[in-house]
């Protein structure tokens, strides 16, 4: 799963020492990334809060793929001549898409911008809508990562959180996705209705009977504008949950892998690269509908956002601008966003990088910080800041820190 961090509305960011806009500008811009999004769905999950729609009547693929290729060709003069590092496929479900819709897709990305050799391209795919014929032609078509959205292996759980999937099913798709790619992540989700610590630690142990080499374990909540928080299930305690996490936490590290951001684990050398970027502040260009984006110049920082629905979307990329929503990131959000992204990494973040990422100076932040290192939030020294064990453990509390209640 790629979960873009996107601006926090109506809140008032922690009084920083002015910067003058006249003098402020990036000394390097970031490395950059493509995110991709696909908005149709087989069936909308009740927990589900992305920008997804039923595919009533069938999805005009081609037809999507070439208001994509539109797209990215209107957006060439914001990233002229910057190589593009990953792509992420996220939906909704890319897999319902073919093989042969993403071979054009990608043949068309790699014809209009510097795609990188040893880019990492991954696809978001649900068991319920994937057979070995599409994971092969995914291969061939460049796609060398793949994420699947599992979330269980126990029927009962996946009926109660409306998968349309079934356990034979999940285990079905992990096994062909270990046999046809080299680095793949499975999406599970915790503190599920009626699950115990048991049970969750079952669908971890049926995960690693397929050798993945990448894990994301998320917490189930109940997002505003989904079915399940109008009509909210009965969910594990906090207390619980809490135990369910650290006891997953304790069985992956046990078992090679590395617990280097909130929800991910990664065996050596199999991180999500795509992911990692976002977390590092870097770039990402957003194509299709409802994708957002985030772009650096030397004199700003630029977000955007595509119109939402499908049908919105297609008809604004045939009037030559998709772009339903654009704004220049202001100076006092720029620290809060920072540490949003970075602190959610295990090892923190080197201290340049603020600098680099922000175009501040680390000075505008040393009261946080030097309140957070005081309530055992943070570690530091000069090379570099990282949330401690208490610091990860609430990392809203540390997040506060850099900002005023609203």
């Amino acid at each position: 799963m790629s979960i873009p961090i996107h601006p926090v509305p109506n809140y008032r960011p922690a009084a920083q020492q002015p910067v003058s806009r006249a003098n402020w500008q990036l000394s390097a811009l970031p490395p950059l990334s493509l995110y991709i999004h696909f908005p149709w769905c087989v069936r909308k999950c009740p927990y589900c809060d992305f920008n997804s729609h039923e595919a009533r009547g069938g999805i005009d693929e081609m037809g999507y793929v070439a208001a994509l290729l539109q797209d990215l060709e209107h957006s060439l003069p914001l990233i002229w001549g910057r190589p593009i590092h990953t792509i992420f496929m996220g939906g909704g479900t890319p897999s319902l898409f073919s093989p042969e819709a993403m071979d054009a897709l990608l043949a068309g990305i790699r014809a209009r911008t510097k795609l990188l050799p040893d880019a990492e391209i991954t696809l978001e795919a649900n068991p319920g809508t994937v057979e070995a014929a599409k994971f092969k032609g995914y291969r061939a078509a460049g796609i060398n990562r793949l994420s699947i959205g599992i979330q269980s292996f126990n029927a009962e759980h996946l009926q109660a959180i409306g998968r349309i999937h079934d356990a034979e099913e999940a285990k079905r798709a992990a096994a062909l996705a270990a046999e046809t790619f080299d680095t793949f992540n499975l999406d599970l989700m915790f503190a599920l209705p009626g699950q115990s610590i048991e049970q969750a630690l079952q669908d971890v142990e049926t995960a690693l009977s397929f050798s993945p080499t990448h894990l994301s374990c998320y917490h189930l909540t109940l997002e505003p504008n989904t079915y399940f928080y109008r009509y909210p299930p009965e969910l594990p305690d906090d207390d619980a949950a809490a135990e369910m996490h650290d006891a997953i936490e304790a069985r992956l590290i046990a078992a090679g892998f590395e617990h280097y951001e909130t929800s991910a684990f990664a065996r050596p050398g199999h991180r999500a690269r795509h992911n990692v970027n976002y977390w590092q502040f870097g770039d990402y260009l957003g194509i299709g509908a409802g994708a957002h984006g985030k772009l650096s110049f030397h004199d700003r920082i630029l977000r955007q956002a595509r119109f939402k629905q499908p049908a919105a979307y297609l008809k604004a990329v045939s009037e030559g601008n998709a772009v339903q929503s654009e704004e220049v990131v202001g100076h006092d959000q720029l620290p809060f966003e920072f540490m949003l992204n970075a602190l959610r990494l295990a090892e923190g973040f080197a201290v340049p990088l603020f600098a680099e990422r922000s175009g501040l100076p680390i000075t505008v932040i040393e009261r946080q910080l030097q309140a957070a290192e005081a309530q055992g939030l943070i570690e530091r020294d000069f090379r570099t800041i990282k949330p401690s064990e208490r610091g990860r453990r609430y990392q809203n509390t540390l997040l506060q820190l850099f900002l005023h209640d609203a």
